[in-house]
């Protein structure tokens, strides 16, 4: 214990230094002052200590003491003196006539454990039974990021995150923790920021603590939306005493972080002239170099906060600006945060928080779900436009293709194309705490969220599609809205063997989304793009909705540990949502844990080298309801009629009356040990998770009139473990520490309806249908689904025959699976999972005195990723440019090789030629710090001062072809299904950063 007390004195031996050259010691208080002496020591030992704070209680008059523990304070007779200490317990002293007043402070037990929040509370680390990850707020700004979602990447054992869309600015990012759990709902984990269930997570920069909760110990007192799991975030809060102003900002220089190697003009000609007759164009485009340009981040954060006893508060704005390595791309930020708790009297506490943002995304088009006539994105036409054309042809226009599709130029797609997203959000949590007795308190929130969408799509006649349609102009609007209240009793009683912590609450929460969608065409001029649609001289079709769903619910929650060894967790939950049928809205979700400290044994005293050592299990079950309101009506929708002026409905949803809820019952065992004072920790977890009465949507026969209707059929499971090892390698003035995480889930589809199903996710225009992947009993979710590629025939094989199929020297060649001598469907076998093997990262962390290194490195092996991006450039049949690939296609003189000749009526074939291994290692983030010392800081009248520079994806590791290995083509409309597949994506980058820190 004394070693601890001279930790937490050399700890705040500077802050009691500087706090102390600019404390305020100027009082509000009426009667005679009088100068009050003493000394603040420790109750267990006797001996002063610096640092701790001496505040006149009501007020932010204070002092702080010094290097022996002495303090001196001016004070009236009437005053109480408030004397804290971290990891001490707080005491107040009347004044009264005494003007030498020394306060031993008891040691604070509970404050010296770790806490760690969990749903409706927190818990002392030790009594944690559940598995439950924590990430740094540092880790989570490292460098600057558009949300907090990327600053999670590569943090938490268990938790897989990937960019929806390489490093477009603004783009989603995809969540899923221990894989996931359904396969039409939603997989993405239940969001809760200070007490906000499904609220938005505000900038890293704001956040104080985050807690991944990944068991069904943890996740069922969310119930029915638990079973992928929970992010719990706590944002910053004031402390008492002096008013702290923090100024953070950055810039950092982006590129692109990989290019695709392609044919130039004349080996573009002389590919195609292989196919046709084709006289070259003259140029020698680079498109590559046309598009991409140097992007860059702006990011500033101004924080103010402090309070006294009694009022705290927390107040920032940040303004995030990322200019995209593509003209016309970019995503701009506005946000403040804001947290005031006060204590209103000795036994009701109140406090509300405010966090508001606008985002502002200026995207140009990629990933485009067709790129056929007229319709290539940027990056789509970029690789495949003819290199062999300028930007613009003799008479000033933008070119336009000659080979296969006719697309834009892919500088006339990034320069007249427009479209904007603003999304505007504001979530407020308020709340009063009542502690009627020092072991029975009452706490009732109430959360209020509302979030304004407006996107605008302008297609110009200066493009084909708008040139086609004389101005294409559309815009969507809507607004979701939450009301949200939590209403729960805590108990917490504790003895000497005895520790008890219970909760038990009611929850209501009511969501509405409103939307309205208009365009219109035959544009009087392109001037106005989406803001005057009355200037079309087509209206088409509009459209506008309103969906309104509630959740109600009652829960309870007992953990109990008894001597200090043995923890309890039960938890219960009943939910009933609207979303389901009449008779099967309500659903139970239990949960039970245990955990064994088994270093608090008294056969273990002996063992000093362990400082933790803890056995955890656990099962429960949990839900999940993620899907959109009205599913179990019967519905009609609109349709086109055949009478000009007339309406028509048609049938849009069948009835579903027993649909109910998704449940996902999931084991865990678990086990904490941590060795040498703590200087070594492992966390490592097994689990095991089924997910039932699958919301899926089935496929129906074609006579019923509908594609499909949604379900409760099908099993999926989820296994695999989990390992977070960190080391204290070095202490002293040179520090080193480490930090491992590791992750392997193994997903697998138990039963569906139909055994076996199939579905596409490739581009329109490739016309390779909707059986490229499969959803199959015995598999992971998603494989892909093709043809056995061989090379190419040589003349003199034996060739083998089928509908569309090559039978001649140079052509493709596909192995007869079920050997008929004919190449048909079902020559077809499964070609790749692009689920990954498993996960890992790499933190560590060096410290030299004042200068800080970090270097975070990341990994994720054994994904299959389909390149369609590929398919389109290397089959050859002329459509378009193509890689360098070409140079070694077939022909009479180059026999040697695997790349078929090029064919200009081959058509686009799913096969394992454009399967690729997505494994990479990157290194995320490598940053040098440093913190300029107390005497310096002191001199130029700043707290702290901290220069830094880092970068960010300074090198991949990968034998993916493609851009980059972290994309997800058509993630947006199935993050569950829709795994492994690259078309179009904007490119990942890598970045430079230099930022300062500044405390006031």
């Amino acid at each position: 214990m004394r070693l601890k007390n001279l930790f937490l004195r050399i700890r705040y031996f500077s802050f009691s230094f500087c706090l102390l050259m600019y404390m305020n010691t100027a009082f509000a208080q009426t009667g005679e002052k009088k100068v009050i002496t003493g000394t603040i020591t420790s109750e267990e030992d006797g001996m002063g200590f610096p640092g701790a704070s001496i505040v006149i209680e009501g007020t932010s008059n204070g002092v702080v003491s010094r290097m022996d523990g002495g303090y001196t304070i001016e004070a009236t007779s009437n005053d109480v003196l408030v004397v804290s200490f971290i990891g001490f317990q707080t005491q107040k002293i009347p004044v009264g006539t005494r003007s030498v007043i020394d306060i031993a402070l008891p040691i604070e037990v509970e404050s010296l454990e770790e806490v760690v929040v969990v749903g409706y509370g927190a818990v002392r680390k030790s009594d944690v039974s559940g598995s439950v990850a924590s990430v740094k707020s540092e880790d989570l700004a490292a460098f600057p990021v558009s949300s907090a979602v990327e600053g999670l990447q590569g943090r938490a054992p268990g938790v897989q995150i990937q960019s929806a869309n390489g490093g477009q600015p603004g783009s989603g990012f995809n969540i899923k923790v221990r894989g996931g759990t359904s396969i039409n709902a939603s997989s993405n984990p239940l969001i809760v920021v200070d007490g906000f269930v499904g609220a938005e997570m505000p900038p890293a920069e704001d956040i104080a603590s985050m807690e991944i909760l990944k068991d069904a110990s943890s996740t069922a007192i969310y119930g029915s939306r638990g079973a992928n799991g929970v992010i719990l975030i706590s944002t910053k809060t004031g402390e008492s005493g002096k008013v702290k102003v923090d100024i953070n900002t950055s810039y950092t220089t982006q590129q692109a972080s990989n290019r695709l190697d392609l044919l130039d003009g004349q080996q573009f000609a002389s590919y195609i002239n292989d196919i046709q007759a084709y006289e070259y164009g003259g140029a020698n485009t680079n498109w590559q170099d046309e598009v991409y340009q140097n992007g860059g981040i702006s990011n500033t954060q101004v924080s103010i906060s402090g309070g006294s006893e009694n009022v705290k508060y927390y107040v920032s704005g940040t303004y995030f600006d990322q200019k995209g390595i593509i003209n016309n791309s970019g995503f701009k930020r506005y946000s403040v945060n804001s947290n005031v708790n006060a204590k209103l009297n000795n036994w009701i506490k109140a406090g509300v928080s405010v966090y508001t943002r606008r985002g502002t995304t200026n995207g140009v088009r990629t990933q485009e779900n067709t790129g056929g006539s007229g319709s290539a994105g940027v990056i789509g036409s970029m690789v495949r436009f003819n290199p062999d054309l300028g930007i613009y042809d003799e008479n000033g226009v933008y070119t336009i293709s000659t080979v296969g599709d006719d697309i834009d130029n892919p500088v006339a797609m990034m320069n007249e194309y427009q479209r904007e997203r603003v999304v505007d959000r504001l979530q407020s949590n308020s709340y009063f705490d009542f502690a009627f007795t020092n072991w029975l308190s009452f706490k009732t929130t109430l959360g209020l969220g509302v979030t304004n969408s407006r996107e605008g799509e302008y297609w110009p006649t200066t493009l084909l599609k708008g040139d086609n349609a004389k101005g294409l102009a559309g815009i969507d609007n809507s607004k979701a809205s939450t009301f949200l209240t939590e209403n729960y009793f805590t108990i917490k009683k504790e003895t000497d063997n005895h520790r008890l912590n219970w909760v038990n609450g009611y929850s209501y929460q009511k969501d509405s989304r409103e939307t309205m969608t208009a365009s219109a065409q035959n544009m009087i001029s392109n001037s106005s793009s989406w803001w005057a649609l009355q200037q079309g001289g087509i209206t088409n079709p509009s459209s506008s909705a309103l969906t309104e769903a509630s959740l109600m619910s009652f829960y309870s929650r007992a953990n109990y540990t008894l001597k200090n060894r043995y923890v309890f967790t039960v938890t219960a939950r009943y939910d009933g949502a609207s979303n389901f049928a009449e008779n099967h809205k309500w659903a139970f979700f239990p949960s039970a844990a245990v955990a064994w400290d088994i270093n608090n044994e008294s056969f273990m005293q002996d063992l000093d080298k362990f400082s933790e050592f803890k056995l955890r299990a656990s099962y429960g079950i949990s839900g999940n309801q993620a899907i959109d309101p009205y599913q179990s009506l019967a519905r009609l929708d609109a349709t086109y009629s055949i009478d000009p002026g007339q309406n028509a409905l048609k049938i849009g949803n069948f009835a579903s009356p027993d649909l109910t809820w998704e449940t996902t019952s999931q084991v865990d065992v678990g086990l904490d040990v941590g060795i040498f004072n703590g200087r070594l920790t492992l966390s490592a977890d097994y689990y095991d998770k089924n997910t039932s009465d699958l919301l899926f949507f089935r496929q129906l026969p074609t006579v019923a009139g509908l594609k499909g209707q949604l379900q409760n059929v099908g099993e999926v499971n989820n296994s695999g473990f989990e390992i977070m090892l960190r080391t204290n390698n070095f202490v002293g003035d040179f520090e080193w520490d480490t930090e491992f995480v590791f992750s392997r889930n193994r997903n697998e589809v138990l039963s569906l309806p139909d055994s076996t199903e199939f579905y596409g996710n490739s581009p329109e225009h490739m016309l390779l249908g909707d059986d490229t992947q499969l959803l199959v009993e015995g598999q992971p979710v998603g494989v892909f689904y093709g043809y056995r590629y061989l090379g190419v025939y040589q003349e003199g094989d034996d060739f083998v025959p089928g509908s569309g199929f090559e039978t001649e020297a140079g052509g493709e060649r596909f192995a007869d699976l079920n050997g008929d001598g004919e190449l048909t469907a079902e020559d077809r076998e499964i070609i790749g999972d692009p689920n990954p093997d498993f996960t890992w990262s790499l933190n560590n962390s060096f410290r030299y005195k004042n200068f800080d290194l970090n270097i975070f490195i990341q990994g994720v092996h054994g994904q299959d990723m389909i390149s369609y991006t590929h398919m389109e450039l290397e089959t050859l049949s002329g459509k378009g440019n193509s890689t360098t690939n070409a140079l070694n296609r077939w022909t009479p003189n180059n026999t040697n090789t695997d790349v078929p000749k090029a064919n200009g009526s081959r058509p686009y074939r799913m096969s394992d030629r454009f399967i690729y291994d997505a494994s990479f290692i990157r290194l995320k983030n490598i940053a040098l710090g440093y913190n300029f010392p107390k005497t310096l800081t002191s001199k130029m009248k700043v707290r702290s001062l901290r220069v830094y520079a880092s970068a960010q994806n300074l090198l991949t590791f990968t034998d993916y072809p493609g851009l980059d290995p972290e994309v997800g083509y058509g993630s947006g409309s199935n993050t569950n299904r829709n795994l492994g597949a690259d078309y179009a994506s904007y490119p990942n980058v890598k970045g430079y950063t230099f930022g300062i820190n500044v405390g006031l």
